[in-house]
């Protein structure tokens, strides 16, 4: 079985959102400093010894990141008709960054949302 490597790259954005139908605290407007960790799988190597470059990653992750960055991510449109919740982020940032970045050899095989210190999601494909 051949190897696999993975690296991974974080960042962080700040949003505001609401959780619509919660019973609690959540459902006023509220705002998070969100981190986002962003797990790459690669098969094979560059004659430099890289999978994929951590540059590159960081800027697809930084361009996505930014159509969030100080929203309210209710207003974002592809929350429109879903809770923009850890999971749903999760999984639209995963989508977003396989759109970009997948390859061959090259496969977003994670995205992690801490939405606070302790708590958040992660959403990959199986």
């Amino acid at each position: 079985m051949p190897g696999v490597y993975e690296i991974y790259v974080k960042d962080h954005f700040a949003a505001a959102h609401a959780l619509k139908g919660y019973d609690g605290n959540c459902s006023n407007m509220h705002g998070h400093n969100w981190e986002v960790e962003a797990y790459i799988q690669c098969t094979k190597l560059n004659k430099l010894g890289f999978g994929v470059d951590f540059m590159d990653v960081k800027a697809v992750l930084q361009d996505v990141l930014s159509k969030l960055d100080h929203t309210t991510l209710n207003d974002v449109a592809e929350f429109g008709s879903i809770n923009p919740t850890s999971e749903n982020i999760s999984k639209f940032l995963y989508t977003e960054l396989s759109r970009r970045l997948d390859t061959e050899y090259i496969t977003v095989s994670k995205v992690m949302v801490i939405e606070s210190p302790g708590c958040g999601s992660s959403y990959q494909e199986v």
